[in-house]
């Protein structure tokens, strides 16, 4: 029994020593070998789809492949993706990308009142989409879309499933104070990056980099 257990430890041992070797060993050669990251990129109208799409643009062909999620309403976004996409493909010939549409969360002058029903159908309606694609990364950066998508997010992490980084930046335009959406994922987001030093004084745990996008 003893011979048994002694054999047990130091078969312990030697695979420790061979992972210390291996691990050693991949940061000389530059560092152990990258997966692909799932992205989950929120995209939304006006000017949100165009920054968020030129923050895509100076990430790696790691961030593949890029699930779009856009409003139902939103087809100018859908455009702007389709061709973004089009001309990252003739670079890049493993590049995978796909687009769903959820219910708005929130139409332009809808009362705040009626907009928590819509937000709570969107969640609903994302539940299932999120569970399905269980992306690594959530990207967003204001729109109200982004709601939903997180709050399924977060729930994949509180079930068990997967713990999905939430990545929020938000828009250029936000100088002194943030959107709704920045005010409440402020709270819950992984990282959350202001381009406004006036915002990173105001939110601490914000970082600010500059402008980013």
């Amino acid at each position: 029994m003893n011979f048994l257990l002694c054999l047990i430890a130091v078969g312990g041992v030697a695979a420790l020593v061979l992972l210390r070797l291996w691990l050693v060993l991949c940061f000389r050669k530059g560092g152990i070998p990258t997966a692909s990251v799932r992205v989950l990129v929120v995209a939304g109208s006006g000017g949100h789809t165009t920054e968020i799409l030129r923050l895509l643009g100076s990430l790696s062909k790691d961030y593949n492949p890029r699930h779009y999620v856009l409003a139902d309403t939103d087809k100018m976004s859908a455009v702007k993706i389709r061709l973004f996409e089009e001309k990252r493909a003739e670079r890049d010939s493993e590049s995978l990308y796909t687009t769903h549409v959820i219910p708005r969360s929130r139409e332009v002058q809808q009362s705040w009142s009626s907009t928590v029903f819509t937000t709570l159908y969107a969640v609903l309606y994302s539940l299932p989409l999120t569970f399905r694609l269980k992306p690594d990364l959530v990207l967003c950066n204001g729109p109200g879309t982004c709601i939903p998508i997180c709050a399924s997010a977060l729930l994949l992490g509180i079930l068990g499933i997967k713990k999905v980084i939430i990545v929020y930046v938000e828009s250029l335009c936000r100088v002194e104070t943030l959107s709704f959406s920045g005010k409440i994922l402020y709270h819950f987001s992984d990282y959350f990056f202001v381009q406004w030093p006036a915002l990173k004084g105001k939110y601490p745990k914000s970082v600010y980099l500059g402008r980013i996008v």
